[in-house]
């Protein structure tokens, strides 16, 4: 039997989601967390993988089971067990064969930036107190992503990857208070991609960089061209999607 579990994490005390040799990281934890509780080795496979630091207000990741599960008593003591920084949300019986990372039809990040000195947000944005920027501008940059599919240029250098290509379907900023936001969704991205992205229109918002540049980055395909990577701290993984079929196990 396969169950999707709903997580969300703090990723300030972890070395991103991936199990590392030396270090800990939000995997391992879950991972062990369920082991304990099933009293059985239980490995999972997550909707996609986020770097050091990076949080995660929603991911989905699945696991097998021989026997049906109690969903309610396991949300209970898997919660019970997890750290503060990780909790379940919800766990979903689906069909056998539904993937948490294949069948995602979409992801989508946040990217927050703290325009004033903040003691309460300084762990879930960059704080950046000293600059303006012309959002304007960075909007209309931003929307150029959706005519390209091709963001190697983005992307951390020596990645593993088949392709570069990504279907960025929204890709804009919206500021509220002392507060700027960036919102991109698309359907996967590559590492790093979001921090190069928002890296490289900040260039553009404090006028560093033209928009005709921006478009001739985006061509270069080279990383070497794009702005620097912004910190991980401010950057959410928000929401995955999956089409409804894959909860249909009866």
């Amino acid at each position: 039997m396969r169950y999707f579990l709903e997580l969300s994490y703090n990723g300030k005390n972890y070395h991103g989601w991936q199990i590392q040799p030396n270090d800990i990281s939000v995997q391992q934890v879950v991972q062990e967390s369920l082991s304990t509780v099933l009293r059985a080795p239980i490995e999972i496979v997550a909707a996609g993988r986020t770097d050091a630091g990076v949080h995660a207000s929603q991911i989905f990741v699945h696991m097998d089971l021989d026997n049906e599960l109690d969903e309610n008593d396991m949300l209970y003591k898997l919660n019970s067990l997890f750290p503060s920084d990780i909790a379940v949300r919800k766990i979903i019986r689906v069909k056998e064969d539904a993937h948490a990372r294949f069948n995602a039809t979409f992801r989508s990040y946040e990217y927050k930036i703290s325009l004033e000195k903040n003691p309460f947000t300084m762990d879930y944005s960059w704080q950046v107190t000293n600059k303006q920027f012309d959002i304007e501008k960075m909007n209309q940059a931003a929307s150029l992503l959706l005519n390209y599919e091709n963001f190697k240029c983005f992307s951390r250098s020596k990645t593993d990857v088949k392709t570069y290509n990504c279907d960025i379907t929204r890709a804009e900023w919206k500021r509220k208070d002392n507060e700027l936001v960036f919102y991109i969704s698309a359907d996967r991205f590559l590492r790093n991609m979001v921090r190069a992205i928002v890296g490289t229109l900040l260039e553009i918002g404090n006028g560093k960089m033209t928009i005709d540049q921006f478009k001739d980055v985006i061509q270069s395909r080279d990383r070497r061209n794009a702005g620097p990577s912004v910190p991980a701290c401010g950057l959410f993984l928000t929401q995955v999607g999956y089409p409804l079929a894959i909860y249909d196990y009866e």
